[in-house]
């Protein structure tokens, strides 16, 4: 099964990289006749090199874990302008605060009652005041007197000079002439019982939680208690995918050399359990100058393509790339499959002076896409929704390496595989796995064209140049969605 374009140098599998080399690509020319781009020449993606420079230098694809770390570079360096988001309640649900949560009022924001009862002044017997009751969301009446007590509601304001609440259970009313009746205590009575000062929560300003906690229900209640009608939190990342190829179908059966879409239902709710909002699917056809339109128009603070990242005649993304304006951070992946990805910074977008976006360019093949979603898409978004304070100290770069703890990947859960593993002599592969018993289990059908195996997998486990043996432990790469520990053993014996 193939999800993106036809074999043209899309694949995740056969290719052996792009034999322009590191600064080389396809070029832009025109169609005679129609108007439209095509590919008749290499054309740079990098500057071009100088006259006395060699025609071609060999393509040097970057090692697995320094793409990631690229990746999550570019994400942070992307970040450090965006402003927090105020968002209703309602909608804020899930998300992290972009900064503290800090009280708007006193809370409680008067002296309350805690109980039904009796608002009382001085020591008793009290005279009860007849039809004053204190009810909570009502303006306190007049103020009590020594030997007064006056009907009280649980949350209601306390009257001044109210020197404690008397439960109601904890009291006896006599009555000796009609229309009045004294209020005698049947327990000790203690000054300020059962009453709820204000500010006995919290003051006006206090830092009630700190940037970062996730905004659960409780939160909820806490931030509109102290005032909050929306949050303050992160943006979040917003893709745009766009689909690569002429020979994609979106319903029916393959025929005639057209094969279904795998990658245009699949990219947009993974990206979503990434966290991302997902501006739009489209899809494109081999058309340099329609993607080259679609990819400087895009509002997106990322744009995914599928397909076009090699160097066949109808692969464009090198090119339009070029003619963008872009800066080439990752051109080619030493992983199987998916080796063709790239990553690039994009100039700002129409309308957004100064947005700082970046372009993921996945293989066209459904498996080998994936390896790019989790090789760079991932790690990007992470570190573009990454809700911890950037460091002043020095300017971040996205080109540029650092031993910054923050530019670099979280390490992944380790696992120990329950099966030998055949690896690549010299690339990392990601192979489908199920998790069993404390086992990570590959699975069959792991080629780049293939879904069927990351379809019933758990994770992808990294296996590194060489293989792996029985009982080695792997890093394992979660999916971005709830699993269960043997989840595809029903299935066991067509999967693995």
């Amino acid at each position: 099964m193939r999800g993106g374009p036809r074999g043209r140098g899309r694949t995740g599998g056969g290719r052996r990289g792009r034999p322009q080399g590191r600064g080389a690509g396809p070029a832009l020319g025109r169609r005679a006749g129609r108007g439209r781009m095509s590919l008749k020449e290499p054309l740079p993606v990098a500057p071009h090199p100088a006259p006395d420079a060699p025609a071609e230098q060999p393509h040097r694809a970057t090692a697995w874990a320094e793409a990631r770390a690229a990746a999550v570079r570019a994400g942070t360096f992307a970040r450090a302008g965006r402003a927090p988001l105020g968002v209703p309640l309602a909608r804020a649900l899930g998300q992290v605060l972009a900064e503290p949560l800090v009280a708007l009022t006193d809370l409680p924001p008067f002296d309350t009652s805690a109980m039904d009862g009796w608002a009382v002044a001085g020591a008793g017997p009290w005279t009860v005041r007849e039809g004053l009751d204190v009810l909570a969301g009502q303006a306190p009446g007049a103020p009590t007197a020594d030997g007064e007590a006056v009907r009280i509601a649980t949350g209601a304001r306390v009257p001044e000079g109210t020197t404690a609440v008397l439960r109601t259970e904890h009291s006896r009313t006599d009555r000796t002439t009609p229309g009045d009746a004294v209020l005698h205590a049947l327990r000790e009575v203690v000054a300020g019982q059962d009453i709820r000062p204000r500010g006995q929560e919290c003051r006006s300003g206090d830092e009630l939680l700190p940037a970062g906690t996730r905004v659960t229900p409780a939160v909820l209640g806490l931030a509109a208690a102290a005032g909050y009608d929306e949050l303050p939190v992160p943006p979040r990342p917003r893709v745009e995918i766009l689909v690569l190829g002429d020979e994609l179908l979106t319903s029916g059966l393959p025929h005639e050399g057209l094969i279904r879409d795998a990658l245009g239902p699949m990219l947009g709710p993974w990206l979503t359990a990434l966290g991302a909002d997902v501006l739009a699917t489209r899809r494109i056809g081999d058309d340099a100058e329609e993607l080259y339109a679609a990819v400087a128009g895009s509002a997106g603070d990322l744009v995914l393509t599928t397909g076009g990242t090699a160097a066949g005649p109808v692969d464009h993304v090198h090119g339009v790339l070029h003619r963008a304006g872009a800066t080439l951070l990752v051109d080619g992946v030493k992983v199987r499959p998916g080796h063709p990805m790239l990553l690039a910074r994009l100039g700002a977008g129409p309308a957004r002076p100064g947005h700082v976006r970046h372009l993921v360019g996945l293989p066209g093949n459904p498996l080998a896409a994936v390896s790019g979603l989790l090789t760079l898409a991932a790690p990007l978004l992470k570190a573009l929704s990454d809700d911890r304070p950037l460091s002043d100290d020095r300017p971040l770069s996205d080109d540029r390496p650092t031993s910054d703890e923050r530019n670099e990947p979280s390490a992944p859960p380790r696992m120990p595989v329950r099966d030998e593993v055949q690896g690549h002599p010299y690339d990392t592969r990601l192979v489908p796995v199920v998790r069993r018993g404390g086992w990570a289990v590959p699975l069959r059908y792991h080629g780049p064209a293939m879904l069927r195996g990351i379809a019933a997998a758990d994770g992808l486990a990294v296996v590194p140049p060489g293989g792996a043996r029985p009982g080695q432990e792997l890093d394992i790469l979660d999916l971005p969605w709830p699993t269960a520990d043997g989840a595809a053993s029903v299935q066991g014996a067509c999967f693995t």
